[in-house]
């Protein structure tokens, strides 16, 4: 079977660990299934949790998945902040940890609408290149603003020396979660993505055991804007060559 064919057709929901790239595991379900692979967002190597993996003519289907909303639980170092808001990056500055009052404060100012900078790591294109390639050659640019929605920013833990928090978002998709611990004075020590949409981390397999559930069961678990974001034909199409 040609590595670019349409079957088998299903969406595998894959618990990342950390380490490899989101293409890697896409690469290794191809080798699996011998079909076209692609994916509905991707994670950062040092990040964890769901990532969506489309197989066949499932691909087809992406932008349905893509504009869901996401969850994530992650640590935040409150002592310094780095060059790419995690802990790949050099570090930029280094401070004392907000005291809990200015916590709360800082935290409170980023729940709902924000708007802040992407960050220099990212896939975001500036003058046609990739800023993480820019990042890499020590370039450094100015980055633009995205506006995003933080529906829930919840404080989870808060280390017994205030060097750092856990934290559990509720956002919408293209935020980037490393702005939001750029924004507290800190850096994303791990990132753990744990629902996109109605798709839970609990029901995320490892690649290499990860099944290709039902194309039409889960877009039943869709609601009506996201498959709207395909046409009709489009999503016959694909559920004719299940």
């Amino acid at each position: 079977m040609p590595p670019r064919a349409l079957k088998p057709v299903g969406v595998a929901l894959v618990d990342k660990p950390a380490g490899p790239s989101s293409f890697a595991l896409v690469a290794a379900l191809r080798r699996r299934t011998r079909a076209r692979t692609g994916h509905a967002g991707t994670l950062d190597p040092f990040a964890t949790g769901l990532l969506l993996l489309l197989s066949g003519a499932a691909t087809r289907l992406a932008p349905c998945f893509v504009g869901l909303d996401k969850r994530y639980v992650t640590d935040i170092d409150l002592r310094s902040t780095t060059a790419t808001g995690d802990p790949e990056g050099e570090t930029l500055e280094e401070h004392e940890p907000p005291t809990a009052d200015q916590l709360d404060d800082a935290l409170a100012a980023l729940r709902g609408e924000v708007e802040l900078p992407i960050p220099a790591a990212s896939a975001v294109k500036i003058d046609g290149e990739r800023a993480y390639k820019l990042a890499r050659r020590g370039v450094t640019v100015e980055m633009p603003l995205r506006r995003s929605t933080v529906h829930e920013l919840e404080l989870v833990e808060r280390a017994a020396d205030a060097t750092s928090v856990r934290l559990a978002l509720h956002v919408t998709s293209g935020t980037y979660v490393r702005a939001i611990a750029q924004a507290l004075g800190g850096h994303c020590t791990s990132l753990r993505r744990t629902a996109i949409g109605p798709f839970d981390l609990a029901e995320a397999q490892p690649v290499e055991t990860a099944d290709l559930l039902p194309v039409a069961a889960v877009l039943d678990r869709l609601p009506p804007e996201a498959l709207a974001r395909v046409p009709d034909p489009i999503r016959s199409g694909v559920l004719e060559l299940v």
